[in-house]
């Protein structure tokens, strides 16, 4: 629930989904039975799987695992979840659970089986504020994924496991400046009696009663004699230093710019070095985690079920993101466009440029563009050449 430790655990996540993805198999340009199969799935607003699958990836950085639990038409009861599933099955809901609600309940002790160590059964719990039910499940209709794994492949390390004590002096330091102000920035009053002032019991009550009343707004004023009452000087320090430490050892551990974390790109924005770090810390894990942890096991399953055709060769597709990280902006383009503009300019009013530099070598090793937008401009250049000597003919 605490502000920094939910800003770890959603902004990769967020930015590790955003956009979705698709498949894509093989090198043919027609559209496969797999690729089909999948654009019509992940579009389901039942199911709305890639939503399904981000809450799971959270859930997984919350605890030490996590489970996507398959709805799958062959169980009719709730006593059918403890059968093995049958391979060919319609699927009709899925349910990202964390690990308080997917107890492990039973590990596979036949050391010659090859899932031996690994759980065989989970306590499943599906509750909310109205429902509360559990039941038995059998492994092959559970997701099961832990992230930052050591040892095992059952259990790994929370996200903020290794942040935990900065997480709790951050706490201190937050919720002990608001203690601070409250405390400091009215300290309190002290009377100080007159030398040749002797205050009596009757004047005592009667002083007592304003200054009760004055503290809780009651009256503004205070009628004393023979007594000089003054505040108290205020004590409040600033803990921005303070803070910003804690948030810089969270960002070191975690690899998030410190900037992104708190959400501070504003008027500078975050440096390009900052940005480049993110888009390159959420490019790897999408690659190294998102994808072979999570996306890929889950096709497996959906594959293993019939819920989508089998590749057509194992593992035989891509997995391509929707909105990649590095991808430039309107303002970048222009920027690089205009100094490949340049350059060329430079180029063309060279005579003897074309015989030091071909200008197809030019084009991809100074310009940097690809083969195939040197393709596109060489086919641009002779039809263009072909159309003017069709207008002097």
């Amino acid at each position: 629930k605490q502000d920094i430790a939910r800003a770890v655990i959603d902004k990769p996540v967020d930015a590790s989904w955003q956009g979705g993805f698709h498949i894509e198999e093989g090198m043919k340009e027609e559209e496969t039975a797999l690729e089909k199969a999948w654009k019509d799935l992940s579009k389901n607003r039942d199911l709305n799987i890639i939503s399904k699958l981000k809450r799971l990836d959270k859930l997984i950085g919350i605890g030490e695992y996590a489970v996507l639990l398959f709805g799958l038409s062959d169980a009719k009861t709730r006593l059918d979840f403890a059968n093995p599933t049958i391979n060919k099955a319609e699927l009709l809901y899925l349910r990202p659970l964390g690990e308080n609600n997917a107890v492990i309940d039973t590990l596979e002790e036949d050391t010659s089986n090859s899932r031996y160590g690994l759980p065989l059964y989970y306590s499943a719990t599906l509750g909310d504020e109205n429902i509360d039910v559990s039941f038995r499940v059998h492994y092959t209709r559970i997701l099961h994924v832990a992230g930052d794994v050591l040892e095992g492949t059952i259990k790994g390390q929370s996200r903020l496991a290794s942040i935990y004590n900065r997480l709790i002096d951050l706490e201190k330091l937050v919720g002990g400046s608001a203690e601070m102000f409250w405390r400091g920035a009215r300290p309190g009053y002290q009377g100080k009696v007159d030398q040749d002032y002797t205050l009596g019991d009757t004047e005592e009550d009667e002083l007592q009663d304003q200054l009760d009343e004055y503290e809780h707004n009651l009256r503004r004023f205070l009628i004393s004699r023979g007594i000089d009452i003054s505040a108290m000087e205020t004590q409040i320090s600033d803990p921005s230093k303070h803070v910003d430490v804690q948030v810089q050892m969270i960002s070191a551990q975690t690899g998030i710019p410190k900037r992104i974390l708190t959400g501070s790109e504003r008027g500078e924005l975050s440096s390009s070095q900052d940005i480049a770090s993110w888009n390159a810390l959420v490019e790897g894990r999408r690659s190294g985690f998102v994808e072979n942890e999570i996306i890929r096991p889950f096709l497996d399953m959906c594959m293993r079920f019939g819920v989508l055709p089998p590749a057509k060769q194992p593992n035989d597709f891509s997995v391509v993101w929707n909105q990649p990280m590095f991808e430039q902006s309107a303002k970048e383009k222009a920027e690089v466009g205009k100094i490949r503009a340049t350059a060329l300019k430079e180029y063309a009013s060279q005579p003897m440029a074309e015989s030091i530099v071909p200008p197809d070598a030019f084009y991809k090793y100074f310009l940097g563009l690809t083969e195939e937008q040197v393709d596109v401009i060489k086919d641009i250049q002779e039809k263009a050449m072909k159309e003017e000597g069709e207008e002097e003919e």
